[in-house]
């Protein structure tokens, strides 16, 4: 009896220990990996690197002075050689570890066994950087971070640079315009590529940037932002008109290069290689950024006359595409399809478009239009995000890497209310005026009077 009531006594608190645990696993992933993941994980790393490193293929034999010396000094067996290892960074959501690669090793050969080091040291995930030549960097991540978005508190934020989602390697993912002029956004309805345009619209709107909209869906999605946008086109009439103002203020941007650096007047626009950046900071004309809603909008026509203005719309699309960037024109185009199948131009104004991002999709052929082009084994990744994680994407870009990415949740109202706030900061740019949008009087709400009337009498 005795036996049992000790039993008893030491089993009670190590079962609430182990609920408690479960809880914090399942509700609370950070703090688990902090308390418990963590402590664990690093134990069995430090206690495990050798054998795992052999077990993966990661060990190369020892240099012939050293196994001189070991059999001089000790009689013990001569084992092959991991890579050196660096100290251990924890992160509050897992830990970094660099590794000195053994000659003859390469970061593809750490990379391949990515997988089998997850599952020996028991970690969500474990991604490869290359940090020099001879050297990799390890980033364990100890739990999905896509599962509960929390952005890191230092990110690469800066002029026409936005943070707008979370990689699933607990980095940020930084919208850099600069880098990537002109991206391609791709999702279905209710995939989270209306959260992401408002990450992106709010991150601009303290900056010294022209915003333009063009949203053919009478405005839904923009008109939110009317106070911090410089011009807004809600329908396919407004935009054809909107686009050639744009293409003849690239075209002044042009010759304001020609005359700075002195290039003849008659010098093609596709010659000149420098940009709005190498212009005195009082002379440079600030950067424009266009946003284009449901792409496909633009493509859909009725009779002749509208497929007249298609043509024109996207011929001046293509011209802002391929020749902004030195102008400091910046296009986000978004929609839920984009293939040949909208008409002519339709795929030669993708392949400008270099940034991708595409958000879950009704079908394959829509994952292929974003992403097959750039990165082929990206597409099954699109297809396979499930409806149930709105904001879930797939970021890649010509280079061929990809990753995947999900935008924190941001409410409608606190976007506009960004941009409300940053009104003030909407640039002169005289050619815009006239496709201003005007922004309504906010209400003024009357306090409530606690002070009951008097009473009417004859």
């Amino acid at each position: 009896m005795s036996e049992l009531m000790t039993m008893m006594e030491v089993g009670g608190p190590l079962a609430v220990a182990g609920g408690g645990a479960a809880y914090l696993r399942a509700r609370h992933p950070a703090a688990y990996w902090s308390t418990v993941g963590l402590p664990v994980s690093v134990a069995r790393l430090l206690g495990s690197y050798g054998s795992v490193m052999d077990s993966c293929g990661l060990t190369v034999p020892p240099s012939r002075l050293r196994v001189l010396a070991t059999r001089a000094t000790t009689r013990r067996e001569v084992r092959p050689v991991p890579p050196r290892r660096g100290m251990l960074r924890p992160t509050s959501t897992g830990m970094r570890l660099r590794l000195r690669l053994a000659p003859g090793q390469e970061p593809a050969d750490v990379a391949a066994s990515a997988e089998r080091l997850r599952h020996a040291w028991g970690v969500h995930a474990v991604y490869v950087d290359v940090v020099k030549p001879g050297v990799v960097e390890l980033r364990l991540v100890g739990f999905d971070v896509l599962d509960r978005v929390r952005m890191p508190r230092k990110v690469g934020s800066g002029f026409l640079r936005v943070p707008v989602a979370l990689r699933e390697d607990a980095t940020a993912f930084v919208r850099d315009y600069r880098a990537i002029p002109h991206q391609l956004t791709l999702g279905a309805t209710l995939s989270g590529k209306s959260m992401y345009l408002r990450h992106l619209v709010a991150g601009l709107a303290g900056q010294p940037v022209a915003l333009v909209g063009i949203d053919c869906k009478r405005g839904v999605e923009l008109a939110p932002f009317a106070s911090r946008l410089s011009a807004l086109a809600t329908e396919p009439g407004e935009a054809a008109e909107l686009l050639p103002v744009l293409v003849r203020l690239m075209e002044e941007r042009y010759d304001l290069i020609k005359a700075r650096q002195g290039i003849a007047p008659s010098t093609p626009d596709e010659e000149i290689t420098s940009d709005v950046w190498g212009l005195p900071e009082s002379q440079r004309p600030v950067p424009v950024v266009l946003f284009v809603d449901e792409i496909a909008e633009l493509f859909l026509v009725a009779t002749r006359k509208d497929e007249e203005r298609r043509d024109e719309m996207v011929t001046q699309l293509i011209r802002l595409a391929q020749l902004g960037r030195a102008a400091g024109i910046y296009l986000e185009v978004c929609g839920q399809r984009f293939g040949a199948e909208l008409g002519k131009g339709a795929t030669m104004l993708r392949a400008q478009l270099s940034g991708r991002v595409c958000h879950r999709v009704n079908d394959e052929p829509s994952a292929k239009m974003a992403l097959g082009d750039i990165a082929p084994e990206a597409v099954e990744a699109a297809c396979a995000i499930a409806p149930e994680r709105p904001g879930l994407a797939v970021a890649g870009d010509t280079s061929g890497g990809w990753s995947r990415i999900r935008t924190p949740y941001l409410s409608l109202a606190d976007a506009a209310a960004v941009c409300q706030q940053a009104a003030h900061l909407v640039p002169d740019v005289p050619a815009l005026d006239p496709f201003r949008p005007v922004v309504p009087a906010q209400p003024v709400e009357r306090p409530i009077s606690l002070v009951k009337p008097w009473p009417v009498t004859d």
